[in-house]
């Protein structure tokens, strides 16, 4: 893959599986180059890290997020563009953000989420 665009299901999977195989096969992939991931990850990702197991916790995740992972902001052109995709697919806020980040940066996006699969406009991947 040359760029990947990941949803917060690959952070989830990777901080809370207890499969071994799955755990080895994520670590291998964060070994790719040009990884992204959109702000909406980070805030997903944390509010579900305080929910589980706490503020320092959230916080040490999204730190080690941003160390491996190229953030993509959301701006202007995103959010319109998100939103159109929101209202076409019928899709939450934060997985029409992850899908327009994927269609801006032409990557695909890593998520074994079922609504991603709908969007002719991206490829995806999974594990």
């Amino acid at each position: 893959m040359n760029k990947t665009v990941y949803d917060s299901r690959f952070f989830i999977e990777f901080f809370y599986t207890k499969d071994k195989e799955v755990i080895s096969r994520l670590k291998e992939l964060k070994k790719q180059k040009n990884k992204y991931i959109s702000a909406i990850v980070i805030h997903e990702v944390h509010k579900f890290s305080i929910l589980r197991e706490g503020r320092d916790t959230a916080k040490l995740r999204v730190a080690l997020m941003r160390e491996e992972f190229q953030v993509i902001p959301v701006d202007e052109q995103l959010a319109q563009m998100s939103a159109d995709l929101r209202v076409k697919y019928k899709l939450s806020m934060g997985d029409s953000m992850i899908t327009t980040t994927a269609i801006m940066l032409k990557a695909v996006c890593f998520s074994d989420d079922p609504h991603f699969q709908q969007i002719k406009e991206i490829k995806t991947a999974w594990i």
